[in-house]
């Protein structure tokens, strides 16, 4: 799998996220064999980042734009759209594919 896969659990009926948006979501994130690695749900925090600039992986950037608020999705990422050939944290090596569940939970524009 080389594609970026995304998958509507949920299509949400609020704003649309768009290139340079604020927006907050809850996500877990897992590796190929179903391990969880991350979770906003498990911080207690909701996670803000602005999308479409390259703040986020290009797997993140790319699957989120079109999403509306209360939409939740599947990401499945293939490592080069997620972190390539970089190690992160104890449980991402290098050249992993990964999986993110996200729920949008608000889309913040320049005109609000």
């Amino acid at each position: 799998m080389n594609e970026l896969e995304i998958t509507d659990v949920i299509i949400g009926d609020g704003k649309e996220a768009v290139k340079g948006a604020l927006i907050t979501t809850q996500y877990r994130g897992f590796l190929n064999d179903g391990t969880q690695f991350d979770s906003s749900y498990d911080r207690g925090k909701a996670f803000q980042c602005v999308i479409g600039t390259g703040r986020v992986i290009k797997g993140w950037d790319q699957g989120i734009m079109g999403m509306k608020v209360g939409g939740k999705r599947k990401l499945f990422v293939p490592s080069h759209l997620a972190y390539g050939e970089r190690k992160i944290g104890e449980h991402i090596v290098p050249h992993s594919d990964l999986s993110f569940e996200i729920e949008l939970l608000e889309v913040l524009t320049r005109d609000d």
